[in-house]
């Protein structure tokens, strides 16, 4: 998680790339992933060029959209299709300067789409992802099913010494992704009164494996969890419900006392490509899907070590008729 405007909006992870996937992605455009203040495409915004430039987060879901989109694109329409991975206030920025023409998942931004959709109007709408994304506290469902009263958090307290690391001090842990994300959960501990640490394993891919080895051993977990994720098909979790989130009950982050919103995943696009990007920027706008479809590709890549590439390739193999009105 990230920057202070969660306490208004929902943010996602963005630890380090999940398995093989940063590898995958050198594999799948002609330049590779990059980070933003190395490598930016010296294509990117301009009118009539036959190359797009796409920003990719470093979880696997946002992989696989620029996967199949990128196939797509250079396998249909003719496109080269460049790629750099950037954190995601800064691909806003790079959006806005034309550095590069789409981000195909946005978590919710409102302070950027603030100053550059409304403000400046260097950034346009592209639409709905058609994936609605969700933060939230979750425990293995084996675990759930045992004691069900686990899943109000008014009884999390009961379960703390199970839930109890040699990492969390004496408490119950909750365990988080990367340190750098910025999620309501401290604040959330502190204001519910819960005898719970925060743990963070790291990143993104260093707590799938802390997960993966809790539900080798069987052991009960509570963890920051968020969908959609392909986890959820290999370790099922049931979420735990917490105070129902009512709008601006985040607002302040030192007193929110409320879950993490549903939020409709979105598309953007640089202003100048989505007039004049041609047939490359209408098909972006019609790139829609759902969590069910972008998690069989996720799924491919981080479990079975599938390029991005060659895991777009097989999903577009099998489903021509999902993705053929985006052609036209």
């Amino acid at each position: 998680m990230r920057d202070t405007d969660h306490r208004r909006t929902l943010r996602r992870p963005r630890g380090a790339a999940v398995l093989a996937a940063a590898t995958g992605l050198a594999v799948l455009t002609g330049c590779g992933a990059a980070d933003m203040t190395r490598q930016s495409s010296p294509y990117a915004a301009a009118e009539g060029a036959k190359t797009v430039t796409l920003s990719v987060q470093s979880w696997v879901g946002a992989q696989a959209n620029t996967a199949v989109a990128s196939y797509l694109l250079e396998h249909e329409l003719g496109y080269r299709v460049d790629t750099v991975q950037v954190d995601e206030v800064p691909a806003w920025d790079a959006l806005s300067q034309g550095r590069v023409d789409a981000i195909l998942e946005d978590w919710g931004h409102p302070e950027q789409e603030k100053r550059y959709v409304v403000g400046k109007k260097t950034i346009t709408r592209g639409g709905d992802l058609g994936v609605t994304g969700h933060i939230g506290w979750f425990v293995p469902t084996y675990f759930a099913e045992a004691h069900p009263d686990v899943t109000d958090w008014k009884n999390l307290d009961k379960y703390a010494d199970q839930l109890r690391t040699p990492e969390s001090r004496g408490k119950g842990q909750l365990m988080d992704g990367s340190p750098s994300y910025v999620t309501n959960d401290k604040a959330l501990v502190k204001n519910l009164g819960l005898d719970y640490e925060v743990v963070f394993a790291g990143s993104e891919a260093a707590q799938i494996t802390q997960i993966k080895q809790f539900a080798k051993e069987h052991k009960p977990f509570l963890t920051y969890w968020y969908e959609p994720q392909w986890l959820f098909e290999r370790v099922p979790m049931t979420e735990v419900k917490l105070p129902e989130y009512t709008e601006g009950c985040a607002d302040d982050p030192e007193k929110v006392a409320c879950a993490y919103p549903h939020t409709p995943l979105q598309k953007y696009l640089n202003t100048r490509f989505a007039r004049s990007g041609g047939e490359a920027a209408e098909f972006l706008k019609k790139f829609h899907w759902t969590k069910a479809q972008q998690n069989e590709v996720s799924l491919m890549i981080a479990e079975e070590k599938l390029s991005p590439q060659q895991a777009a390739k097989k999903w577009v193999e099998r489903n021509e008729n999902v993705w053929k009105p985006w052609l036209t």
